[in-house]
C-alpha cells in the first residue's frame, strides 16, 4: 500500500513538473524582423491569413480609417480580419520600410485594386515579443 502511494504521488508530481514547461505561450514572430511581421500582416489583410493574428498587434493597438473615421482596438480589429477568414482581395499588394531607428518603425502597405488604391501606414514597436504592430493608419488617395 505504501508503494502505492508512494508511486501515485510520484506520477502526479511529474505530471505537475511536465505541464509547467508547456504554460510558456509559444509566438512564432518573436524572432522575426520587421519586415516579416509587415508580409504576415499584408497577408492577414489581403489573403484572410489569420493564423499570426494573436502576435501581430500590441494590447494598446489602434486601427484608424481616415476615409469614414472608423476607429478600432485591437480585439475589434482582429474579428474584422477574421470576419474575412478565406477572402482573397484581387489586388497587387507590396510593403515598403519607410524608416527603423532602434525599437520603432514605420512602414508603408499599398494595395493596388483596379480602380483605386488602398494604402495602410503601418506603425510597429520592438517589444519583449519581438516586433509588434501598434498603429495601423489607412487612406484611400
Amino acid at each position: 500500500m505504501k508503494n502505492i502511494i508512494k508511486s501515485i504521488a510520484a506520477a502526479l508530481l511529474m505530471i505537475v513538473s511536465l505541464s509547467s514547461f508547456v504554460k510558456g505561450s509559444f509566438n512564432p514572430l518573436k524572432d522575426k524582423s520587421s519586415a516579416d511581421v509587415m508580409i504576415a500582416y499584408a497577408e492577414a489583410v489581403t489573403a484572410g491569413n489569420y493564423m499570426f493574428n494573436k502576435y501581430l498587434f500590441t494590447d494598446d493597438f489602434e486601427y484608424e480609417n481616415v476615409a469614414n473615421k472608423l476607429v478600432l482596438k485591437k480585439r475589434n480589429y482582429i474579428k474584422l480580419i477574421e470576419s474575412n477568414k478565406g477572402l482573397k482581395f484581387n489586388c497587387t499588394t507590396n510593403y515598403q520600410i519607410l524608416d527603423q531607428t532602434g525599437k520603432s518603425c514605420i512602414a508603408k502597405v499599398t494595395m493596388d485594386f483596379n480602380h483605386f488604391q488602398r494604402v495602410d501606414l503601418v506603425t510597429l514597436k520592438l517589444t519583449d515579443n519581438g516586433w509588434k504592430i501598434s498603429k495601423v493608419v489607412t487612406t484611400y488617395p
